[in-house]
């Protein structure tokens, strides 16, 4: 039941296979609406049956979509890896703001958005 006829490759930081959390849902939620989903945690093997990423300098595949679900204390080690990852766009999830991520990302023309990805898959906005 694929609702959008654009299939985007998805990276999830900060997945979680704990179906209570908010990462596995949008996990759940980008697969059920078509999307191919790229999982990143350094200590997990395996989420919804997808294999796991352990940063995000393992991502080889182009990235339409970052949906973040780190908090700034994590994000900003990793910010030059997230401008390397050149994503279509970056999502920041509530509670994962990062003003200097945003100037990063701004500087190198990468558009970010403060958004919930559950919100916005089951809206259409995605």
């Amino acid at each position: 039941m694929n609702q959008n006829t654009n299939k985007h490759t998805v990276a999830v930081l900060g997945a979680s296979p704990k179906p209570e959390r908010y990462s596995n849902k949008a996990i759940r939620l980008l697969l059920e609406h078509g999307h191919e989903v790229v999982p990143v945690h350094p200590a997990i093997e395996m989420v919804e049956g997808l294999p796991v990423r352990k940063s995000l300098s393992k991502i080889v595949e182009p990235i339409d979509t970052l949906t973040v679900y780190v908090s700034e204390k994590l994000s900003t080690p990793i910010m030059a890896e997230i401008i390397q990852l050149k994503p279509g766009r970056v999502i920041f999830n509530p509670g994962t703001e990062n003003a200097a991520l945003y100037r990063e990302l701004e500087a190198a023309g990468i558009s970010f958005e403060e958004a919930c990805t559950l919100v916005l898959l089951n809206s259409g906005q995605f």
